[in-house]
């Protein structure tokens, strides 16, 4: 029978054991079948910057639909431009979140992850002794429904987290209806197809991603390869540091950043939406041994009471 893990070692984040100043434990050293590449000079993707602003315009929509139903086929992800926010807010919640990972751990650890829940403050959740950890810290809070977003899980330092992410949030909702009526017009479909199964009672999950600077880039990874449960992702990614990569035809791709982008990807619940045209893609972040790096993801999930299934006049 497996050890149960000591309560402290679930505890510590990947910040504390920077500050313990110990050697990095065997648990961080990553044995993927694909450890042997965690390489930051990887080619990069060609994937396409889709123009939100022309989504909606009559006489240039379908080049943007075009490139979109190419994105979402090839990659399972798109780089989203003029949609709705400017670079200055954009800036606002990076800062926010550089500002919550650069506090103290005693201050940090006011909004821990509690025994049993995913909200809150912490590193990986530790199921078994065998598993290798990822060498990054998150907040992983619930933002939509407002009714069901546990305050106690939000950080008041900085004093603008709260109102800047809940300006995040509603500026979001709508990003992605325009994203759900686009994929589904891109198909040939009536554009309310997604967004009908979708449903109204959705739920949108924030997770604050913080990467410190690694000793061992070469065999420790920030997040392990990994499809995404939700219908889709929105990221908003460190705009000077890379680190996110996809995985297509067998092969590890860069994603480029684009400071002003949101980059969007298809989870599992559109994959199936869309009768697997649109693909999940699998994904991973690597580390580097110089620079902290953060990122914002924020995760839409369907009504949990509807069946997931191909929409109609979705081709076979």
């Amino acid at each position: 029978m497996a050890e149960i893990p000591n309560p402290e070692t679930v505890a510590r984040t990947v910040h504390e054991l920077i500050i313990s100043g110990e050697e990095l434990p065997e648990k961080y050293i990553y044995k993927g079948s694909d450890a042997g590449v965690l390489d930051a000079s990887l080619p990069f993707m060609d994937v396409p910057v889709i123009d939100m602003s022309l989504l909606t315009c009559p006489s240039s929509c379908a080049e943007q639909l075009h490139k979109l139903c190419s994105a979402l086929t090839k990659w399972g992800c798109f780089q989203a431009i003029n949609h709705g926010m400017s670079t200055q807010f954009l800036e606002q919640v990076r800062e926010a979140t550089k500002q919550f990972f650069a506090l103290s751990p005693e201050i940090k650890n006011k909004y821990k992850r509690e025994d049993g829940s995913i909200e809150g403050y912490g590193n990986d959740m530790i199921i078994s002794e065998q598993q290798t950890l990822d060498w990054t810290d998150r907040l992983y809070i619930t933002v939509s429904p407002q009714d069901r977003r546990q305050l106690k899980f939000w950080p008041e330092n900085p004093a603008n987290f709260r109102d800047v992410l809940h300006e995040y949030t509603m500026k979001l909702e709508d990003v992605s209806k325009v994203v759900f009526k686009a994929m589904a017009k891109s198909l040939n479909l009536e554009e309310n197809s997604f967004l009908d199964m979708y449903g109204e009672d959705t739920t949108l999950f924030a997770r604050f991603n913080f990467y410190p600077p690694c000793p061992r880039p070469d065999q420790v990874i920030g997040v392990k390869p990994h499809a995404d449960g939700s219908a889709i992702t929105i990221l908003l990614q460190d705009k000077q540091v890379e680190g996110l990569q996809f995985m297509k035809d067998g092969q590890w791709y860069r994603a480029p950043i684009i400071p002003e982008a949101l980059l969007i990807n298809v989870g599992d619940q559109i994959e199936i939406m869309s009768n697997g045209i649109f693909k999940s893609p699998l994904h991973r972040v690597v580390t580097n041994s110089e620079r902290e790096r953060i990122s914002v993801a924020v995760f839409c999930f369907p009504n949990s009471e509807k069946e997931i299934e191909p929409v109609d006049g979705v081709d076979e």
